[in-house]
């Protein structure tokens, strides 16, 4: 187990006061190594603390602070994980992980299924690999809620799916959970002809006998790129399957919104891009409980973009500008209208370019997949005005990298224009507007 190696420290904060130093380290809170940053957070709340440091020299220093109950000290460390990530041992068909060309970096072949990054950060997991000790630790520090990767609630369908003998034990292991009352965010991937139709209705009724131990549950279409196994013999979600699945899930949700209070099961954006209809109102989704899924996320976007421009746009910029918004070609339909509320300044020009991805095969494409070398194809040889506008989803957390590991400034290099990763609805018409009168 490697200590807690620190990357950031809050200014004026207590670790601050003390003189801590990006590169030093954690070994022990009050005689404790630390696992992850969940004990880092548990430990550190108390009053007064002992930590074993190890600074970025080599030598250890023992500190002693006393503060406030729950205070925070102001560290930042450079991963959440000190004793290395809970790796997957399933073999789903339909991962993203496997359907990715060799060669990239290693990063983007890691497949976790970790329980302290579902809490921490909301990814899913699948529960088919936690030892004893990892359930009672759940339990014991409350790490409540977990995001979990159900996909079905009848077990040989999930063992199909998971290619896991441990994964039927799906229904129990909600029981544990209710059982502690503890909560989690579920998860559907649909894939034609294996967990649809009466499937997905078993499954979601089956879940909603949980609720509200299973807050909420989000149905996602499976994803598939051309680089999938050809073993895996996953059929894509057409136009018709999306609107018959919409269908499905839309009069369940009237039952369950009588039944529970809530509508419960949430289907993603992509549902109705593939489908081509209009996606609900942003009053539909309630609390957003699935946003991170991508449910909701394109009509509170559209909700967002429409009350900042009417603050932030005026009617006209000092200096013409012009420039191409680069998005996938799964959200065109949508952000039609946007584009055309951009470009009513005078003096400022916005076009649309709706890209598919030709590096996964996938005709329609949503906006964080594109990939460096789309742009390339697709844009190159084209009048792209001041620059792009692209969004950071696109790149690598904190890094001009793009999922083929393509970095900005090689695009850009290709292209021959600026490019301006912009973040949120503020930033890009900021970006749009900057030098105005």
């Amino acid at each position: 187990m490697k200590p807690a190696t620190i990357s950031k420290i809050t200014p004026n904060s207590i670790a601050a006061e003390i003189g801590f130093e990006p590169g030093d380290a954690i070994v022990t809170v009050n005689g404790t190594q630390l696992r992850d940053l969940i004990d880092y957070q548990y430990l550190c709340a108390d009053e007064y603390l002992e930590l074993e440091v190890l600074d970025r020299k080599g030598t250890t220093h023992y500190i002693e602070i006393e503060k406030e109950d729950n205070e925070d000290l102001g560290l930042e460390f450079t991963t959440a994980l000190f004793d290395g990530l809970i790796q997957c041992n399933n073999n789903c068909p339909f991962c993203f992980i496997d359907q990715q060309l060799p060669g990239k970096r290693s990063t983007l072949y890691l497949k976790d299924d970790d329980y302290r990054l579902s809490f921490l950060y909301g990814s899913y997991l699948t529960l088919t690999n936690l030892p004893p000790k990892e359930w009672e630790r759940i339990e014991k520090l409350r790490l409540s809620p977990l995001y979990v990767s159900v996909h079905s609630t009848e077990p040989e369908v999930r063992i199909r799916l998971l290619k896991n003998p441990r994964a039927g034990k799906i229904l129990e292991q909600l029981q544990w959970f209710q059982e502690r009352r503890l909560q989690v965010h579920a998860q559907i991937v649909v894939c034609p002809d294996i967990n649809d139709k009466h499937h997905l209705e078993t499954t979601l009724l089956d879940l909603a006998q949980f609720h509200p131990t299973v807050i909420s549950t989000a149905v996602v279409p499976v994803g598939l790129t051309k680089f999938r196994p050809p073993e895996a013999e996953l059929t894509p979600v057409s136009r018709k399957k999306a609107r018959e699945v919409i269908k499905q899930v839309q009069q369940l949700q009237t039952e369950f919104h009588r039944k529970l209070g809530s509508n419960f099961a949430w289907l993603a954006d992509e549902w109705f891009l593939i489908a081509q209809t209009p996606t609900p109102p942003p009053s539909h989704y309630e609390d957003y409980p699935q946003i991170g899924n991508g449910v909701g996320s394109i009509g509170k976007f559209i909700q967002e973009f429409t009350v900042t421009a009417n603050k932030m746009l005026p009617r006209k910029i000092k200096t013409p500008r012009n420039f191409t918004w680069v998005v996938g070609n799964a959200v065109e339909h949508a952000f039609i209208p946007l584009v055309s509320k951009l470009n009513t300044p005078k003096g400022l020009t916005v076009h649309l370019a709706p890209l598919r991805s030709n590096y996964w095969g996938q005709d329609i494409t949503v906006t964080g997949l594109l990939t460096g070398h789309d742009l390339v194809k697709e844009l190159k040889g084209r009048y792209l005005g001041d620059g792009i506008l692209l969004p950071s989803v696109m790149l690598k957390q904190d890094e001009s990298v793009f999922l083929d590991d393509l970095t900005l400034e090689e695009v850009k290099y290709e292209l021959q224009c600026d490019i301006f990763p912009v973040t949120g609805v503020s930033d890009l018409i900021e970006t749009c507007i900057r030098n105005r009168r």
